[in-house]
């Protein structure tokens, strides 16, 4: 399996410390965090990752809390 292309979040900021970076793995999302891309990563649906961008988008979910 080659490498996902992961691409960092609109929420981080250049010089911020939380960072949290996405790849598309075929039929899953993959998820990481940008400061330790060493560690292992976690996947979700596509339903669930669009459900969660969603929910982002609406206001239902606040990314700065």
């Amino acid at each position: 399996m080659s490498e996902p292309k992961w691409r960092k979040s609109s929420y981080s900021e250049a010089s911020a410390n939380a960072c949290v970076e996405m790849a598309e793995t075929g039929p899953l999302i993959a998820l990481r965090d940008s400061k330790h891309p060493d560690l292992p990563w976690a996947t979700v649906s596509r339903r669930a990752w669009a459900e969660f961008t969603g929910a982002l988008s609406s206001g239902l979910l606040h990314p700065e809390a």
